[in-house]
């Protein structure tokens, strides 16, 4: 009986991991939330090899990625060859080839703590702005000093050095007021912030452009 349960539990999660494949737990949460729908067009700005974009691809959205990583661009051009060229492209996050207000939904999963400086941070932040439609939704996921502020050093323009031995551009309370000030953003659902075994936070922001 046992082994039977068994069987029908890992069948479930193959197929789970079919439909979901390595997608980061929170954008699922949105997806699951009914966020996206089938007309939406929508960007993974830092895309990597796709394992964000994996959802929207088996259920025919339409997305687009970008990434300044060209190998990972044409590993995504190869798994999917019956797509136009111009859905995977390799560009910099702050200097996207698309036209204004034309994206749904934009997402950003560990992407923006690679920024170098806070100018730097901005432009990548104002360029997903530029292409999103009113109305659409950001989905930011990066690591923040919220909950281990005293745990971390700056070494540079908004840089910081922190406990996992990483060095990362840091989403502080203080700096998030102020995009919410200057940019037409407004926050659609709580902030949310993981502490993992105060090493890193990770913060998980969802926003709508006004």
């Amino acid at each position: 009986m046992a082994a039977g349960w068994i069987k029908i539990y890992a069948m479930h999660a193959n197929s789970l991991q079919q439909l979901v494949g390595n997608t980061d737990i929170y954008l699922l949460d949105q997806i699951m939330k009914g966020r996206y729908q089938q007309e939406d067009i929508i960007l993974d700005a830092g895309c990597g090899i796709g394992r964000n974009m994996h959802w929207f691809l088996l259920n025919a959205i339409k997305c687009y990625g970008i990434d300044s990583d060209s190998t990972a661009i044409e590993t995504l051009q190869l798994q999917h060859p019956l797509l136009s060229s111009d859905r995977f492209q390799t560009a910099a996050v702050d200097q996207l080839p698309f036209p204004d207000c034309y994206f749904d939904h934009v997402i950003s999963s560990a992407v923006l703590h690679f920024a170098k400086s806070t100018h730097h941070f901005k432009q990548m932040l104002s360029a997903m702005v530029r292409v999103l439609k009113p109305g659409g939704s950001l989905f930011i996921r990066m690591t923040a000093d919220i909950g281990i502020e005293n745990k971390v050093e700056m070494i540079g323009d908004g840089v910081y050095s922190i406990p996992d031995g990483s060095t990362r551009f840091l989403l502080t309370k203080s700096l998030l007021a102020q995009l919410l000030q200057d940019c037409p953003l407004e926050l659609i659902e709580p902030l949310k912030t993981v502490n993992v075994d105060d090493t890193r936070c990770m913060t998980t922001l969802m926003m709508q452009r006004l």
